[in-house]
């Protein structure tokens, strides 16, 4: 639907997004948003927290995390460009971010975590970038730039 929709008959679209569960809205000059029902998205809340209170209960039962490392290259299929330790570090890592997006409502950290972990597998799995990366470095190399892909899938 667009924003045009919207403020011209804003109860066909709360009627469709009701019936729906979630309607996105665009707009031309401004970013995209959903239109939502609240209990639903409660509900969304409520299974994100369970789903990370989950996966923190098993890497506290298990501190290897070995399931949850077992799993990482299906849904990353870079990590295979990381050490075993780098793997179980990440994982610890995401799960936590996890946990903070369902408890604290905090979104932006899981996707910082793996564009983080990803950029490290990126210049790993390229070796002479890799070993040009480990050399020793000296002086003031000016601003960073930084850039910034989110994870897709």
């Amino acid at each position: 639907m667009t924003f045009s929709d919207l403020s011209r008959n804003p109860r066909a679209v709360a009627e469709r997004a009701a019936r729906l569960g979630r309607v996105r809205v665009t707009h031309r000059d401004a970013p995209d948003f959903y239109l939502t029902a609240a209990d639903r998205e409660e509900e969304r809340e409520r299974t994100l927290a369970t789903a990370s209170r989950l996966f923190l209960a098993l890497i506290k039962h298990d501190p290897t995390a070995r399931a949850l490392v077992i799993a990482m290259p299906e849904v990353f299929p870079w990590v295979r460009h990381l050490s075993s330790t780098e793997l179980r570090a990440f994982t610890r890592e995401l799960m936590e971010a996890l946990s903070d997006a369902a408890e604290l409502d905090v979104d932006a950290t899981s996707q910082e975590v793996i564009a983080g972990w990803r950029a490290t597998a990126r210049i790993k799995a390229d070796p002479g970038h890799y070993a040009e990366a480990r050399k020793a470095t000296s002086g003031d190399f000016g601003p960073v730039r930084v850039s910034y892909e989110p994870e897709e899938g």
